[in-house]
């Protein structure tokens, strides 16, 4: 039982020396070192590391209690396991800007100690019930704030390391990826519950340090607490036996359509834009695209995908039409009749010389006046449908997206693009074909990672998915099989085929249960074909929204203050005693 009896309350052991001094810093390694090695993209079956990698974190930090540590040491150990795995899992972001990947990595490991932090306040006001309670609350309403604030970086969302082990959690179509992270959670804490003896023989390790019976025998390194260990077991094996029966029943649903989707290999550290030294010219640049795309092209192809900045220069919205490039492109439909085109490009739109009638996201030029900057989804219906556009909205902070108060902080740093805000718009565009089975949510490279998004192209009437994309920025590392794998997280929410696009990264196809029917190899120039399912159901997911995500942000707001007050009762109790 958790109670103000349990070991947590006793008195502090003396100084640990030797081993036992260094104990918490191994387990925060091991902690970050499971988190790292169960996260995407190992191998699917060490996915089930996940569910058992906080625990470590939550003996360590039962330690440090049992030792009368400090909040703050128990926030430097914290960060210590935090740093340690997001510099293991995301320290590609360097390949990018060396200051920008430290960033990603220091920053994100220091919020997330907020939730932590309130884990162990909680814990310490509360009592052990309420804590370990409040920890999952905490988190995954951190979560939530994390994939809607101007800082928004959600690559480690804990519901997405089980992308590469998707067979598992294929009730995402009714939970959405935060699912995953109350799973992983409460597989974490109920293991963590049922070890009940802790029998460390090291020496000078404290009677408070131990989380053992009188009566253990000193012979026993652990002994297993029955009725939570039982518990434990039922978290883990249910919700994966509940997703296999989900996967093994479910059919791939809608009428069918034949798509293309192009890879052309430039590099944009050398050969994708102008002031790179060895830039290939744009007209040649389309000459490749167009190249590729007619090696997979048949009388019964409906769609081609190109991905996102595949036309680099930049299109103004008002004159789009009487571009040279994309007269070309008008000209090459018509020769390829029945087809139609989505390409990523570079978008202005002017509004004038009056700030009234901008945006809060334009820029000024004397020569232009007020303009935004979008990156953009174009679609082409054909030979003389007009053009529609989708403008990004999930935009990469630091690159795309700078707020207003860390503007003058960040100016100078550099993630792979230019910095500053782009434009961005507030409804999910979906392009409509001339088919009115096809029609496709086009999400644009770092969209892709958040599931709500996602669903809301479905909700919208989406039939499909696409995700167009330039990984080439982090060289060939996991970030681009990251989010690669990530993407078949989305197909499960949504019950979607996704055609993927990368310009050098991995492009290829996603069905409806998030498994990878065809891929290209990273580092070609390829295209690919394939026949889609045009789903038009939508699932739980789609229909209510991220329900785990804001129903945490209320319940924590309600622990926190129930801890305010419980913190304020106790210092009142002490000073009248």
């Amino acid at each position: 039982m958790l109670t103000k009896s349990t070991p947590e309350t006793l008195a502090p052991a003396a100084p640990a020396t030797g081993l036992a001094y260094w104990l918490p810093s191994l387990l925060a390694l091991l902690g970050a070192a499971l988190l790292w090695l169960g996260w995407p993209v190992h191998p699917a079956p060490l996915a089930a590391l996940l569910l058992v990698a906080w625990v470590p974190y939550l003996r360590m930090e039962q330690l440090l209690v049992q030792r009368g540590a400090s909040g703050w040491k128990v926030f430097r150990y914290t960060y210590l396991l935090l740093v340690l795995w997001n510099a293991f899992t995301t320290w590609w972001v360097s390949f990018s800007t060396l200051g920008g990947g430290i960033a990603a990595v220091v920053l994100n490991a220091l919020l997330m100690c907020l939730p932590t932090m309130a884990f162990y306040h909680t814990k310490r006001l509360a009592g052990p019930r309420l804590g370990y309670i409040s920890l999952p609350i905490y988190w995954i309403a951190f979560e939530q704030l994390h994939l809607h604030w101007d800082l928004t970086w959600p690559w480690l969302t804990l519901g997405n390391g089980f992308a590469q082990a998707n067979q598992w959690v294929q009730w995402y179509e009714y939970t959405g990826f935060l699912g995953g992270s109350l799973w992983m959670w409460a597989a974490n804490i109920l293991v963590f519950l049922s070890i009940k003896n802790y029998k460390l023989k090291i020496k000078n390790y404290g009677a408070a340090d131990l989380v053992s019976q009188p009566t253990a025998s000193n012979r026993n390194f652990l002994i297993f607490n029955s009725s939570f260990l039982i518990a434990a077991g039922l978290a883990i094996l249910l919700p994966a036996a509940l997703s296999y029966w989900i996967g093994a029943t479910y059919q791939e649903k809608g009428k069918t359509a034949e798509v293309v989707v192009v890879q052309p290999n430039v590099d944009p550290f050398l050969e994708k834009f102008s002031s790179n030294p060895n830039f290939i010219p744009y007209d040649q640049q389309l000459s490749r695209l167009i190249t590729l795309t007619e090696q997979q092209l048949t009388p019964q192809t409906k769609l081609v995908l190109w991905p996102e900045t595949a036309l680099e220069e930049v299109y103004s919205e008002a004159t789009f039409e009487m571009n040279p490039k994309v007269m070309r492109l008008r000209q090459w439909l018509t020769a390829h009749p029945g087809v139609e085109l989505i390409t990523g490009i570079t978008s202005i739109r002017m509004y004038g010389p009056t700030k009234e009638t901008a945006t809060p996201t334009a820029r000024f030029r004397d020569d232009l006046g007020y303009y935004d900057i979008f990156n953009t989804a174009v679609h082409f219906p054909g030979t003389t449908g007009t053009a529609t556009f989708y403008h990004k909205s999930r935009l990469v902070p630091g690159v795309e997206k700078v707020p207003v108060v860390l503007t003058k902080l960040i100016a100078n740093i550099d993630l792979g693009g230019v910095v500053g805000s782009y434009g961005s718009q507030e409804e999910r565009t979906v392009f409509h074909t001339t088919d009115p089975s096809l029609r496709l949510g086009p999400s644009i490279c770092y969209e892709s990672v958040y599931g709500d998004f996602m669903a809301q192209y479905v909700k919208n009437g989406a039939t499909l998915l696409g995700i167009i994309t330039n990984d080439g920025w982090w060289s060939d590392s996991p970030g681009h099989l990251q989010h690669l794998q990530y993407a078949t997280l989305r197909s499960i929410e949504t019950r979607r085929d996704i055609a993927r696009s990368a310009n050098t990264g991995i492009s290829g196809f996603i069905n409806q249960k998030g498994e990878i029917t065809q891929q290209t190899n990273w580092w070609v120039q390829a295209a690919q074909r394939a026949t889609v399912h045009l789903n038009d159901e939508k699932t739980f997911y789609v229909q209510h929204g991220d329900l785990i995500g804001p129903t945490a942000q209320v319940l924590a707001v309600l622990l926190l203050g129930f801890v305010v007050v419980r913190a304020f009762t106790n210092r009142k109790t002490l000073l009248s005693s």
